[in-house]
């Protein structure tokens, strides 16, 4: 990163911060208002980065590609660097023209169609799951259903073999290499280390099921419509993206229906807003909080003067809760209008498996609706904590039977 040039550090306010302590990590929104508050750009010192938490900047940001650019790393590390500490996706860490080519590939792979062929299997382990669980009554809803759901059949869809507990380490290091070099890091990077060779073999060639979506992306890879020796970096960008967020999103939706019964029972005679209990969940609590871009030329954001080669930290979990967007943005509310919410990103890197998520979110919820009266909340939710990603360790919640 280029060193800051005095006029253009003191048009930018200085916020003394640091964003990624475990306080601020557990409990981000009087961060988060602090950061919208104090400017609509702001310089922290500590890691040398802007930040910005205002709907208006964060989406201008993510719409921008020619100026806030992913190759440099959607993380606080530069990637082109040496002593960068990740591997670069080629999805989300690519730009036109390379990610056109990649992106028109995984989406003609995976229509709405295929997308739509899967539906099936995740009503019917839903409903297997369900009934499960209402008959064990008291659980742990972060484990036992949404990351049981999702590591069950996310994995199969794509051809992959699923290993839960593998699984939940390679997510905590992806989401904590986004963030610093700190505690959180070295520890994933510790546990990652332990299963390195399992972790570089289970999104190869040899385990995946012939005719499946990952195969059908090395099929693409044989036919030169991606660079070779991507198609690894492809079908593992697809599994880890459409994982951890999802498990997140339908995590958070399960806590906010124990702290609203009356939006439950109001669901159970009316389903036609199910959909939106996983989309005002995701806005409220947006599974990826923030995440970085780099600065491509001269420009600028909010009024503040950005030099070339700058990081900027873009915070989703602040602009999804921003009043200058959303009227009573705190409150859970599945009657809003929902029109923007940056949960699944905006622009040329938007979320490619949101129609995924939303569909395993509304298997799992139509499948408990079915089944449950009433989800209780027994004890107190326990965030695991992570540098980028806002999701449950533990969720204890009682089930009571329809």
């Amino acid at each position: 990163m280029k060193a800051m040039d005095a006029t253009l550090s003191s048009s930018a306010p200085v916020l003394d911060i640091d964003q990624f302590t475990i306080e601020n990590i557990l409990d981000p929104y009087p961060l988060h208002a602090v950061i919208r508050d104090h400017a609509p750009v702001s310089y922290v010192k500590r890691y040398a980065t802007y930040v910005t938490g205002r709907y208006e900047e964060v989406k201008a940001v993510l719409n921008d590609w020619e100026t806030f650019t992913s190759t440099y790393g959607a993380g606080l590390a530069d990637i082109r660097k040496p002593d960068n500490w990740r591997q670069p996706g080629p999805v989300v860490e690519s730009d036109p023209p390379n990610h056109t080519g990649i992106r028109k590939v995984l989406t003609n792979i995976i229509s709405p169609r295929v997308i739509r062929g899967w539906q099936e299997d995740f009503a019917t382990y839903a409903a297997t799951q369900t009934d499960r669980v209402v008959e064990m009554g008291e659980i742990n809803g972060a484990k036992d259903i949404a990351e049981d759901f999702v590591m069950t059949v996310f994995p199969a869809s794509l051809g992959l073999q699923s290993h839960p507990h593998n699984m939940v380490i390679v997510g905590d290091f992806n989401f904590n290499a986004l963030g610093p070099r700190n505690a959180l890091f070295e520890e994933s990077n510790r546990k990652l280390a332990g299963i390195m060779d399992w972790y570089e073999e289970t999104q190869g060639r040899e385990l995946i099921q012939p005719g499946s979506f990952s195969d059908q992306v090395y099929a693409a890879e044989d036919a030169g419509l991606v660079e070779k020796g991507v198609a690894k970096g492809m079908v593992r960008t697809m599994l880890r993206g459409g994982m951890d967020t999802t498990i997140s999103g339908i995590g958070s939706s399960l806590l906010l229906m124990a702290r609203h019964p009356e939006i439950w029972a109001s669901l159970r005679e009316n389903r036609a807003r199910l959909k939106m209990v996983f989309e005002e969940a995701i806005r409220l609590e947006a599974p990826i909080q923030s995440y970085f871009r780099t600065t491509t030329r001269t420009t600028e954001l909010g009024g503040i003067a950005l030099e070339p080669e700058t990081k900027i930290q873009i915070f989703i979990g602040a602009a999804n809760r921003d009043p200058r967007k959303w009227d009573d943005p705190d409150r859970y509310d599945i009657n809003r209008t929902m029109a923007g919410h940056l949960a699944f990103g905006a622009g040329i890197h938007v979320c490619i498996g949101q129609l995924i998520a939303r569909m395993e979110a509304e298997a799992v919820l139509g499948a408990l609706l079915d089944r449950v009266e009433r989800i209780e909340l027994t004890g107190a939710p326990v965030y695991r904590p992570l540098n980028t990603l806002r999701t449950l360790e533990e969720l204890p919640l009682r089930l009571v039977p329809a």
